[in-house]
Formats: C-alpha cells, sequence, structure tokens
C-alpha cells in the first residue's frame, strides 16, 4: 500500500508515521477529512501534524489493556466512565487521541455529556496509549494535565503520573502491582488469546479476596 495525501483521499501503509508541516487550520481540516475513522490516527502539536497508520496488535493490546483496566476497577468496586475513540484538543496548542481514557474520581463530571469541553471540563484520570511505532511522546499529555498516563511499548508498562509540570515514571495511583499484572496478561494473551488473559486476572483476584 503506497502512501497518499489528497484532498479527496487520506492512505497510510499499516505502520506507517508521517509527519507534515502545518498548523491549526491545516490540522482542522485533515481531521474533518478523517471524520470518525480509526486509521490513520492524527495529532497536533505546534507547527507540525503527524499521521500514524496502526498495525494490527495495536489494537489487541487497546482492548486487553482497557479491560484489565475495567476488571481492576470493578473489583475495587470504583465507579468510572470510559471513552474510546476521543479526541482531545486545545485550539492553537494541542491535539491527540489517546486509545483509551478513563474517568475515576472525576466520572461525575461526564455523565451524559456527549461532548467535553477540555478547556473548562477536567481531564480524564487515566489516559492509555499503544506505543508499537514511537508515534506517542509522554509530554503529549502536558497541555491537559491528566493525572496518570499508561503507555505500552514493546511490551512493558510505563506508568506516568502529573508532578508539579512534568510526567515521572512511578506507580499507578489506582491499581497496585498493576505492571507485573499486565506483564502475565500479555504473555497469556501472546500465547493463547485475550479472553484467557482476562480469565487469569479474575480468577487472580478471587484469590486476593
Amino acid at each position: 500500500m503506497d502512501t497518499v495525501i489528497t484532498p479527496q483521499r487520506i492512505q497510510l501503509p499499516p505502520g506507517a508515521v508521517l509527519k507534515l508541516l502545518g498548523n491549526w487550520q491545516d490540522y482542522q481540516v485533515l481531521s474533518q477529512q478523517l471524520g470518525d475513522r480509526s486509521s490513520p490516527r492524527i495529532k497536533y502539536r505546534t507547527g507540525e501534524i503527524l499521521l500514524m497508520a496502526p498495525l494490527p496488535e495495536h489494537g489487541r493490546d487497546v482492548s486487553l489493556l482497557a479491560d484489565i483496566a475495567k476488571v481492576l476497577l470493578d473489583h475495587l468496586e470504583q465507579r468510572y466512565d470510559s471513552f474510546t475513540p476521543i479526541t482531545m484538543s486545545l485550539p492553537e496548542i494541542s491535539g491527540i487521541e489517546p486509545d483509551y481514557c478513563f474517568y475515576i474520581e472525576n466520572w461525575r463530571a461526564v455523565v451524559g455529556k456527549k461532548r467535553i469541553d477540555w478547556q473548562s471540563d477536567p481531564p480524564p484520570d487515566l489516559a492509555i496509549e499503544i506505543d508499537v511505532i514511537s508515534y506517542t511522546d509522554i509530554n503529549d499529555y502536558l497541555p491537559y494535565r491528566v493525572p496518570e498516563v499508561w503507555i505500552l511499548k514493546s511490551n512493558r508498562l510505563l506508568i506516568y503520573r502529573l508532578l508539579l509540570e512534568t510526567y515521572v515514571l512511578t506507580e499507578s495511583n489506582y491499581f497496585s502491582n498493576v505492571r507485573e499484572i499486565v506483564q502475565q496478561c500479555l504473555q497469556i494473551a501472546n500465547e493463547q488469546t485475550t479472553s484467557e488473559a482476562i480469565k487469569w486476572l479474575r480468577n487472580f483476584l478471587r484469590g486476593q479476596q
């Protein structure tokens, strides 16, 4: 598959990342052209636009991490709301598309909302991204002040938490031992299926009670 960027068509081969020079208006035009399609993904940083076509493993790992978070939240009897796909944008500053977002402490702020105002509503408490082809940069989340971001890179879960004006690698604020849990679930999913990984997690949590 060739790379094609025209006013009528945007096409990237799986795994490709394309960086274009452009302003906020250019980003808006491309975003409208893409509409609700899941591929390619689009991101805006000041002065540049990035397009990325996910590989098949991207979608599987997104689904697995989101399911892990949901099982853990249910186990903790924690209310939450989750969103995917979702576009976060601040005019003239940033536009990003996390793979999955969770409102945990701030779930009341988004109940029933069809649109979120990123300038006035609180950010998600947890954002998840799968980085298979070095498309993700933790600093993309700084303008939104997302408290916790998970990035799965090279089968390793990186947990970032916002400390003042920077992100630091640390442990999750919501789940203890989540890195070890994710590692085990990834191994099971790779050897069997994602459903078997989630089944193992539920059985593991029952054993902790």
